[in-house]
């Protein structure tokens, strides 16, 4: 079992050397964008009754990702940790997932890291503590040079673009505008500038794993020109090679913007 398990790697890191190599001078994603499905069927997988090891497994691999990312030149980088249909599962398991990500959030920002840490979606539905924590990596990781690493924490998309009309109407009352005035002058790019992620490039990969192929939600309004690249692994299994491949399939796409 074990010299099978060696010559499988071995043959792995050969596939995953030549991937690398084809992508050097390829057409690399700025924004990806990964929905980091699986965790709990991983866990039961292996016989685990306790999906929050599945969770923290996952939680485990995110630095690698971004690890992989900064070698790639990905410069954003949006993780879908929790959405809002999330917030319904069993208490102790959304206490436990909780407090994983608050674990992540300063494994990011600690010393040494170069991520810029963004948090995205609706506190008010979040624990008071787990906000604090968000915000404090914000804080700590704002002039750092590296990629910019959005964390989706009770995110919903249909919520964001209701926020960002919201924050639009808001910032033109203050200005005096008339309804009429806001309804004619109106444009795409105006609600774009109210989104989460403004400033920031649309995402022009999502990564999806443990073989959903949805977006659940995941930047409804950003990725009208995504492409998407969906695998069975689940997300605690997810390996650079699968990286390389989803990076390998999108430079092989000519993408037409919606044409």
């Amino acid at each position: 079992m074990g010299a099978r398990s060696a010559i499988r790697d071995a043959i792995v890191q050969v596939y995953e050397r030549r991937l690398a190599r084809a992508l050097v001078g390829a057409d690399i994603p700025r924004h990806v964008g990964v929905i980091m499905d699986g965790n709990r069927r991983w866990a039961r997988a292996i016989g685990l009754e306790d999906v929050a090891h599945g969770h923290r497994r996952g939680a485990d691999k995110i630095v690698d990702l971004l690890g992989w990312c900064d070698d790639a030149g990905v410069s954003v980088v949006t993780l879908f940790m929790l959405s809002t249909d999330n917030l319904s599962r069993p208490q102790p398991e959304l206490h436990a997932l909780m407090q994983i990500i608050e674990d992540v959030a300063v494994d990011l920002s600690r010393p040494g890291r170069r991520w810029q840490v963004r948090a995205m979606g609706a506190p008010e539905v979040l624990p008071p503590e787990t906000v604090a924590v968000l915000k404090q990596a914000e804080e700590d990781t704002r002039d750092r040079p590296g990629a910019t690493v959005n964390l989706a924490v009770g995110y919903g998309g249909r919520q964001e673009i209701a926020d960002a009309v919201r924050s639009l109407l808001a910032e033109h009352a203050e200005r005096g505008t008339s309804l009429e005035d806001l309804v004619q002058a109106l444009e795409v790019e105006h609600i774009a500038e109210h989104l989460y992620t403004r400033g920031q490039p649309d995402p022009d990969l999502v990564i999806r794993t443990s073989g959903e192929q949805r977006l659940s939600g995941f930047l409804l309004w950003q990725t009208a020109n995504t492409e998407f690249h969906f695998t069975d692994v689940y997300w605690p299994d997810f390996r650079r090679v699968d990286f390389l491949r989803a990076l390998r399939d999108y430079s092989a796409r000519h993408r037409r913007f919606g044409s």
